[in-house]
């Protein structure tokens, strides 16, 4: 909440896909002094179009290829009439490294997610309207998108949050970190402290604290039988 964000210089690469309904293309932008990459959807048409921000769920960084995990709702989206800007991420596909971010909880996704739509905002680009742009998050883009809003009120128009990680970071350290990764769990505990030694670090990081700061309507979609989100 203290930092400044600059989102910039989104730069459109080579054609991905075209298609009846919209072309695709690589594209990069900067996310403080990173360059990040991702995928970019223009529906066929002069527009100026919504947009929207879309933020994809875990995958090891290690696999992940440009525009993975949201495809579905990409393909639908354009087709539906919207831009959509899919962000990598740091440390994924051909954007920048950030050796820190795993330590730090991620949270450099969301300044990468906030810098895409400051980003996609002063593109310039006449299919863009910069006055209608939204953001959609699944799993732990779900959590990605919940930061941006409680960070940055104001930022875009609308979100949707889908099939989400919790909104208390704590439940996700002991979920995923502690029971998958015990040895990163180690690192940040020893930063940090535990949750039980330092809750109150764990409720400020948390973006269920900051709900009231929230101006955008927000749609929730979870299913009751979800047994990983």
């Amino acid at each position: 909440m203290q930092r400044d964000f600059d989102g910039r210089g989104l730069r459109v690469g080579d054609v991905i896909t075209r298609s009846d309904a919209y072309t695709s293309s690589a594209v990069t932008y900067r996310s403080g002094d990173l360059r990040i990459s991702g995928v970019l959807y223009v529906p066929n048409g002069e527009g100026p179009f919504s947009a929207l921000v879309l933020n994809h769920g875990y995958i090891d960084p290690d696999v992940y290829v440009t525009g993975q995990g949201l495809q579905i709702e990409q393909d639908y989206l354009a087709r539906s009439g919207f831009v959509v800007l899919h962000t990598d991420y740091r440390n994924h596909a051909g954007s920048d490294s950030d050796p820190t971010n795993d330590v730090r909880l991620r949270l450099g996704y969301t300044e990468d997610a906030i810098n895409a739509v400051l980003a996609l905002r002063d593109s310039g680009l006449p299919t863009v309207d910069p006055e209608r742009i939204g953001m959609l998050g699944r799993s732990m883009g779900g959590g990605v998108t919940m930061n941006a809003l409680v960070v940055a009120p104001g930022l875009v128009d609308a979100a949707v949050v889908y099939a989400s990680v919790s909104s208390a970071t704590v439940d996700n350290h002991n979920k995923w970190t502690v029971g998958e990764r015990p040895e990163r769990a180690a690192r940040i505990e020893r930063r940090f402290g535990s949750p039980e030694a330092a809750p109150e670090f764990w409720a400020a990081v948390s973006p269920r604290t900051y709900f009231d700061r929230i101006t955008e309507p927000v749609l929730v979609h979870h299913g009751t039988a979800d047994e990983t989100c």
